[in-house]
């Protein structure tokens, strides 16, 4: 009779357990602790917000559904103020206090100096906006996953693309650091293989807030094109370009130009102009197709570029876990070397010998659509486009 009772006991005891709320049982793992590090202040706040709201919106997502590999994802925010030194040191406070997961900077200075300390400071990080090539070539590390294009993987298309682009000279303006840098020598590498030639070269210090000086030399110059590579003051220089009329009689090609923020921002200007874009709600997978239908159902809204890539990166950090069954930083990323993934491009690889994300990628032009201007894909490219990881990378 004792034995009966401690059977019912027993039995009652897992009936009252499944009748528990997922994310009640999620609270029996150790927690998935997320450091969310992006610009709230400084040049990159705007882009910072979108940022934080695909972060945002795929934890809650995710601990909606009884939270990842049975845990709750607990998130933790840090501003790294749109610099690299201020970046470094709240990463480094997050993952101290034990949010070693790291996820969110968008400036690839500012990644450059979280991802050379993720050993020092036991954490992982999943970059999902930085594109310089630094971070997945000689300055790679076994502990950070790009889930985003890379400048590599954005300019092998251009390559291709710029075979069908009119004109014979150009003009080049990019931001003065390690991505507009880069940028601005893969673009001329494209098109000087065309047989085409760049007239200017301009670099522009990130801050900068009159572009009248660049404007009038672009001017001069009398290109059939520009390239523009510069994020934090894409939105001064459209507006400047349009009143000084440089636009859009002389047009536009956007490296990274075409982010929602920026098209939002500046009117009617940026009409007609091509360029990559990361993420837009056009992405014909069954994976952008959920995503863009529970995010518009919760804001009544499209989700931007930047919050589609934001996002993209969580579905990866929470399919590491997964597949780690753990929370610890070196096992999360060892576990992603070289997994397949679901993401919002469909299913895709992370490269074993650089851990990054290989996916198609995109090029758009700025048109009306679901009642509003944005950028709309106009030809995509399949994920084979991507170049080979460079043997400079050592993990």
């Amino acid at each position: 009779m004792f034995k009966q009772t401690k059977t019912r006991i027993a039995l009652a005891g897992l009936l009252a357990l499944s009748m528990l709320p997922a994310s009640v049982l999620a609270q029996g793992k150790e927690p998935v602790r997320v450091a969310l590090v992006t610009s709230k202040s400084g040049g990159f706040s705007t882009m910072g917000a979108d940022v934080a709201n695909g972060i945002k919106f795929a934890v809650d997502e995710a601990n909606a559904k009884g939270g990842v590999d049975g845990r709750q994802v607990i998130l933790a925010e840090g501003d790294d103020e749109s610099t690299p030194d201020a970046g470094r040191r709240v990463a480094e406070k997050l993952a101290r206090d034990g949010h070693n997961l790291i996820i969110g900077p968008i400036t690839s200075s500012i990644s450059l100096a979280i991802s050379q300390n993720l050993s020092r400071w036991d954490a992982a990080f999943i970059g999902t906006i930085s594109k310089a090539d630094k971070l997945t070539v000689d300055a790679c590390n076994a502990r950070f996953v790009r889930t985003n294009h890379s400048d590599a993987m954005d300019l092998a298309m251009i390559n291709e693309w710029v075979k069908g682009l009119e004109g014979k000279t150009f003009g080049i303006m990019a931001a003065d650091y390690v991505w507009g840098q880069d940028s601005a020598k893969s673009f001329e590498a494209a098109v000087t293989a065309q047989g085409k030639k760049v007239a200017i070269k301009l670099f522009v210090p990130l801050g900068t807030k009159d572009y009248a000086p660049y404007i009038q030399q672009l001017k001069a110059a009398n290109v059939d094109a520009i390239w523009v590579a510069d994020v934090s003051g894409a939105i001064a220089f459209v507006k400047q370009a349009a009143d000084f009329a440089l636009i859009p009689k002389t047009p536009l090609i956007g490296h990274a130009l075409l982010s929602n923020f920026v098209v939002n921002a500046t009117g009617t200007a940026l009409t007609n102009v091509p360029g990559n874009v990361g993420f837009t709600p056009d992405i014909d997978t069954p994976q952008t197709k959920a995503f863009v239908s529970a995010f518009k159902a919760k804001y009544n809204r499209l989700p931007s570029d930047t919050e589609g890539q934001a996002y993209n990166g969580a579905m990866v950090l929470f399919q590491g876990v997964t597949l780690a069954k753990s929370v610890q930083p070196e096992a999360v990323t060892k576990a992603l070397r070289g997994a397949t993934v679901d993401t919002l491009y469909g299913k895709a690889t992370v490269r074993a010998a650089d851990n990054q994300l290989v996916i198609p990628n995109y090029v758009a032009r700025v048109k009306t659509a679901d009642g509003g201007l944005r950028p709309v894909i106009e030809r995509s490219y399949p994920a084979t486009v991507t170049p080979a990881a460079s043997p400079l990378c050592k993990m």
